[in-house]
């Protein structure tokens, strides 16, 4: 057998003095040197299946082998349920062969189980989230008969209960303790082709990560609403909601969000880690020259800076890292959000609730009224919040606030669109940051770009280089390894467009030409735009080519 020790290292970079401190352990107290591993933190129940896989040999359970799988009515019941005790599945049985997926088949009493079966065992390692789909329909060999359109009180106390049974309760924690291990902003719980499909969003990029039996749907649904706090009971309407909990020591808040569809419902939950969000400019990722420019706007004491771009692009994170730089006794800051994701120590954050007219426009003329010297806006989406906006900015005031748009210059034609005046804007704005998140090349095992002279002859990186005064260029590429999930990439990074709203920029007319000119201008001054920020990155080493093409192409 391969020596567990030398695989610990190899696979998952668990250091010497780790497996010493757990090999110490097993000594003393017994155990299993894996699992100890995972109770120091090591290692996670993810990790074992690979483990296993490439220290005993036996395949990896893959779920969408097996898309139509039901109990194997010629074996009893009991021994399902035993096998279920021991983490264990069967498959499937014949005379002479069965095959069964476990989540440990090192565990000496599945062995022993096993043993006194005279046939075949042909072995799958599988973990725990897909095995506790299948354990569902070993429990729920029959499936209650629901009303589409309203369920009856009986109807809901039975589905309440369905939505508690430990398979649905295990399955949920199980999905997301995976989630979370993987660094996952969002998962995605959807019906697909006739099951459920299970999607994480890693790095801005969803990654299907399980396919479910179509039977879960409703009671994970079902699970996530009583949680969340969502009517179980209506399904033609969206809904939202939230849960709060606490996992590995760590504070977690999770939006979730029902959405009816045609074959069921959309069920997407946002992960928002209280204590894993560093608020520091050097996590950013911006640019040296872009980033000085800002530190500059950050020195004064009125004017509005702007953040455009997309939902998800980290205008929020931005955001809240400008305001930690300027978060200090001397200063009242009062932002104005919808919603409050994160909570800012030392900044009086403020919740939007339209239901009861407490907009944008209502809670910026409230703040005003408390003496800030530094207001955040969370969105511009009329023209009163603009108007109020920039107007405390002429009144003494550094406004942050976000807009969407495309680039920094399109800030100003929304702003227009909306009746500002554009006299106001030219007294008021300090400055436009547009912005993407491009997935940062994972720190293991980038290497350097194959094609790195296909991509030069194809992309003006050499101009860029000499743009930013870079005597070399360092074009990678991704290749994946056990630190970033094989997928070449871990994090992500700003690719930002610098527009600084000043005389130049202020006596170009606001007309139909006013963008194109703005850019003209802006590259005059030697700063680039979103496309040429992310070529930068490339030249730099931090990201590749199609990543940028991907978000600012």
């Amino acid at each position: 057998m391969i020596d567990i020790k030398l695989l610990l290292n190899d696979l998952f970079n668990v250091s010497a003095s780790d497996i010493e401190k757990a090999a110490a352990y097993q000594k003393r107290y017994d155990g299993r040197l894996e699992n100890i591993l995972v109770n120091m933190g090591c290692l996670t129940e993810d990790d074992l299946p690979p483990l296993y896989h490439n220290l005993l040999g036996y395949p990896l359970f893959e779920t969408e082998s097996f898309p139509n799988w039901k109990p194997d009515d010629s074996i009893k019941f009991s021994e399902h349920e035993i096998l279920k005790s021991h983490h264990c599945l069967l498959l499937s049985a014949t005379d002479t062969e069965w095959s069964i997926a476990c989540k440990d088949p090192l565990d000496p009493s599945l062995s022993q189980f096993l043993s006194k079966k005279s046939v075949e065992i042909k072995v799958y390692i599988a973990s725990d989230a897909q095995l506790q789909s299948f354990f569902y329909e070993i429990q729920s060999q029959t499936e209650a008969n629901f009303n589409d359109d309203e369920l009856t009180g009986t109807e809901e106390a039975r589905l309440r209960e369905l939505a508690s049974e430990a398979p649905i309760v295990n399955l949920l924690n199980a999905l997301i303790t995976k989630a979370l291990a993987r660094g996952a902003s969002d998962m995605h719980l959807e019906p697909h082709g006739g099951r459920f499909r299970v999607r994480y969003r890693i790095d801005g990029v969803l990654h299907q990560v399980d396919s479910l039996a179509a039977k879960m749907q409703l009671p994970l649904t079902t699970r996530l609403k009583i949680l969340s706090g969502m009517d179980i009971a209506e399904k033609r309407r969206p809904q939202d909601g939230k849960i709060e909990m606490r996992i590995a020591n760590q504070d977690l808040d999770i939006r979730v969000s029902a959405l009816p569809l045609n074959a069921g419902e959309s069920i997407v939950l946002r992960f928002l880690r209280k204590d894993s969000i560093k608020y520091d400019m050097s996590v950013l990722g911006l640019s040296n020259d872009t980033q000085a420019l800002i530190n500059q706007d950050l020195k004064k004491t009125t004017g509005v800076i702007l953040l455009t771009g997309p939902t998800g692009s980290g205008k929020t994170t931005t955001l809240y890292t400008f305001l930690n730089e300027l978060n200090t006794d001397n200063v009242k800051i009062i932002t104005l959000e919808d919603p409050v994701e994160y909570q800012l120590d030392g900044v009086s954050q403020v919740q939007i609730n339209a239901d009861i007219g407490f907009d944008f426009a209502a809670g910026l003329r409230s703040i005003v009224r408390q003496d800030p010297d530094i207001i955040m806006v969370g969105e511009i989406r009329d023209k009163e919040t603009a108007q109020i906006a920039l107007q405390s900015a002429l009144t003494g005031h550094l406004v942050f606030s976000t807009v969407h748009t495309n680039d920094a210059a399109s800030a100003y034609t929304r702003l227009l669109d909306l009746g500002v005046e554009e006299f106001l804007l030219n007294a008021a704005l300090v400055s436009v940051v547009a912005q993407r998140l491009a997935r940062r090349l994972c720190g293991h095992c980038a290497k350097p770009a194959e094609n790195a002279e296909e991509l030069i002859a194809k992309y003006p990186l050499k101009e860029i280089a000499s743009m930013a005064g870079l005597d070399a260029l360092n074009i990678m590429q991704a290749q994946g390894c056990e630190h970033c999930n094989n997928t070449g990439f871990k994090g992500r990074i700003a690719i930002n467009e610098y527009l600084r709203c000043d005389d130049g920029i202020k006596v170009i007319p606001k007309d139909d030409q006013f963008i194109a000119k703005a850019k003209a201008y802006n590259h005059s001054q030697n700063r680039r735009d979103l496309l040429e920020d992310g070529f930068y990155k490339v030249v730099t080493g931090v990201t590749t080519i199609d990543e940028v093409l991907r978000v600012a192409g």
